[in-house]
């Protein structure tokens, strides 16, 4: 965005110095209008004029004014030449700014965009965060209850200790593996009775 602002605040100051460069060539092609006036008022005055002398006299001062008014022309003309130049220069920097400010409003567009999608997924990560948990909790709710289903039924045999405090899954893992193993030997035992 600033960037497009400082390309408008160079185009309109490009424009503006077009806009003063076109005043001063009205201003000076206004000028070379009048001189030309001037010119034909005394090629006019010169036609009116009777008698050698006057004639003479005449053909001087109008020789001399006409070198004038060829010098000034030739200034005036050369200087419109170079304002020509200077406005071709002017107009080129301010396409070329304006098509500077379409590309930066389209990359501005296409972050925009990319800056969307980036949110959109980072809301989908979030939702499958979330579903994650609570996935999670409703596992670890069902493992807890679990867990003391297995220490109630481990621990609610006969001969079997009562814990003291909490146990670690280690420590119910190995009574769990006592219990089987007494069982094993047990109905080993039975077996070899019932044999005998």
């Amino acid at each position: 965005t600033g960037a497009i602002s400082s390309l408008q605040r160079q185009m309109e100051i490009q424009e503006s110095k077009l806009r003063t460069i076109r005043s001063e060539k009205e201003m000076l092609q206004k000028q070379l209008r009048e001189q030309e006036v001037q010119l034909q008022a005394v090629s006019d005055k010169f036609c009116s004029l009777t008698g050698e002398q006057k004639q003479e006299e005449m053909m001087v001062m109008m020789e001399e004014e006409n070198r004038n008014l060829q010098q000034v022309v030739m200034e005036q003309e050369s200087q419109l030449a170079e304002q020509n130049k200077l406005i071709s220069e002017l107009q080129e920097t301010i396409s070329q700014l304006r098509a500077e400010v379409v590309t930066t409003r389209l990359h501005l567009l296409e972050q925009k965009q990319a800056q969307k999608e980036i949110q959109s997924q980072a809301e989908e990560l979030q939702h499958k965060e979330l579903q994650t948990r609570v996935a999670l909790e409703r596992i670890s709710t069902k493992f807890e209850r679990y867990r003391n289903k297995i220490i109630q039924a481990t621990f609610s045999l006969g001969g079997v200790q009562d814990p003291q405090g909490e146990l670690t899954d280690d420590e119910v893992l190995e009574a769990m593996q006592k219990i089987f193993n007494e069982r094993t030997e047990l109905q080993q035992m039975l077996k070899n009775k019932g044999s005998r």
